[in-house]
Formats: structure tokens, sequence, C-alpha cells
């Protein structure tokens, strides 16, 4: 079985993350976001694990990454899966740096821009999938899979 890590910020990415229930829910899996109104209750139906919220802040950005170094380096996952923004940054480059395959799915809402988050872990995305056949022009390796929803 293989243990899968969730990552994603709050709010509509952790929306989108939750579409993929049927992807992750036969593996061991955990999850790594903010703690929000639709995130709160996530530890008591999985294992969750709640970081800093990076914004734009450097000291923000400087806490959550040694949050999320302890859960990745407790936990060791094979697989990081994330839907992006600040709370999965972290996530992916330090799974990337222990040895896990690295999947992002770019936002359902960039059609015509990639995001901060997608345009740093595309460097280094095992896999890249997009939602949009647009965002092909911004990421050419990446793969088309079509909307979540």
């Amino acid at each position: 079985m293989m243990k899968i890590c969730l990552a994603c910020s709050a709010g509509g990415h952790y929306v989108e993350i939750m579409m993929l229930k049927e992807l992750f829910g036969k593996h061991d899996h955990f999850f790594i976001t903010v703690e929000r109104e639709n995130t709160k209750d996530l530890p008591k139906r999985s294992r969750a694990y709640f970081v800093e919220d990076t914004g734009k802040s450097m000291v923000k950005m400087l806490k959550n990454f040694s949050q999320t170094w302890k859960i990745i380096a407790k936990e060791k996952p094979d697989v990081v899966i994330s839907t992006g923004a600040g709370a999965a940054i972290a996530a992916c480059l330090i799974g990337k740096f222990m040895g896990s395959k690295i999947v992002f799915l770019e936002s359902y809402c960039r059609i015509f821009a990639p995001s901060r988050s997608g345009r740093f872990v595309y460097r280094f995305a095992d896999l890249f999938l997009v939602q949009w056949e647009k965002m092909l022009k911004f990421y050419p390796k990446a793969k088309y899979w079509g909307a979540v929803f």
C-alpha cells in the first residue's frame, strides 16, 4: 500500500483535492493544510496536520517549512499530491528532497495564467497535471487531465 501526503491550502485547493478521494482513499494518506473553516474538522475524519499559512510573509514561510519538514520526516510518504498554494510548496519541495514522487494538479481556476505554486513545483514535479488545455502553453511537459469537478 502506498502512503500519500495530500498537501494543499484551505478553501478551493482543499475542495479540489477532496475531488480526488477515489484515488487516494484506498491508500494510507494524511493531509498537510492550514486551519480554516472548511478544514478545521479534518482531523476528526483523517490524519491531518495544520501548518502556518504563509501568505507573503518570509517569517511565516520559514515556520511553515520547519513544521512541514518534521511532518514529512515522520510520515515518509511515497507520493505527495498537491493542488497548490502556500501550504503545499514546502511539502512538495521537502518531499522531493526526501525521495517522494511529486504530483501537482494546477488549480481549476487557472485558465489563462499559471499560479505561483504551480510555476515553482513544475520544475521538479514527477507528474504535473492541468485542468485546461490552454495551460499547456505555460507548462509544455504537463499532462492535460480535464476538470476534477
